[in-house]
């Protein structure tokens, strides 16, 4: 009776919403990839908003419904990987990089989008209560899956920035990341949840990151 009674139209788009921000993220890597000069995620078709080619049937819709449906105050979610060459990409130094830092950096976009929208309907009188529940449920959201995939353990994006940083200033140190992340990267991805269960601090920064936009629109509306 509790899940029945958890869908409604307010949950409904807000899975939507989620599924729709990783498609956004998941395209961001193609066309860093591609504008950097690899077309592999082009050549498979992933980047399109068609959600298809991009759905895991695990990480983009089984576990968000169950975090959504039990009311966890943790959220998750994931997409198919974009696939890219890093051999072609034209930027050897930063590629990687850029390609891993631009998924996080379009759920910030959208963040920002959905709290302008929030904003140009308050300032216009315009809107329901669910309307505004709904758009900062989103903006938080995407904050959240920005700074989850910054985080620098494998297989988020901050690992890849993390071994870009160390390929360009320690080789050694390089490799003895990376021989760390490949022998234990399902212990680190597991201490990782733990982490995110039992402690605030994604959540902290997200409300971070979100009171920073709302202090940016104050100064418009």
């Amino acid at each position: 009776m509790d899940i029945l009674n958890s869908l409604n139209p307010e949950t409904i788009i807000l899975i939507v919403v989620l599924i729709f921000s990783i498609i956004i993220h998941e395209m961001a890597h193609g066309y860093a990839a591609l504008f950097l000069g690899d077309d592999t995620a082009e050549r498979s078709g992933r980047l399109t908003l068609n959600p298809i080619p991009h759905l895991d049937p695990i990480g983009s819709i089984l576990l968000p419904a169950i975090f959504i449906l039990s009311a966890s105050p943790f959220f998750f979610g994931y997409a198919k990987p974009v696939p890219y060459n890093p051999q072609n990409l034209r930027n050897k130094k930063w590629g990687d990089a850029i390609v891993a830092l631009a998924g996080p950096l379009s759920n910030l976009i959208l963040a920002f989008v959905f709290m302008l929208t929030m904003a140009l309907m308050f300032y216009l009188g315009k809107g329901s209560e669910m309307t505004f529940s709904i758009l900062s449920s989103a903006v938080f959201l995407n904050i959240f899956l920005a700074v989850f995939n910054l985080i620098p353990i494998p297989p988020l994006d901050g690992s890849k920035v993390l071994l870009d940083i160390l390929k360009n200033k320690s080789v050694s140190l390089y490799r003895k990341t990376s021989l760390i992340f490949e022998k234990n990267q399902f212990v680190l991805f597991v201490f990782l949840l733990l982490f995110v269960f039992y402690t605030d601090i994604l959540g902290i920064v997200s409300t971070w990151i979100y009171e920073f936009y709302q202090s940016l629109l104050s100064f418009l509306f």
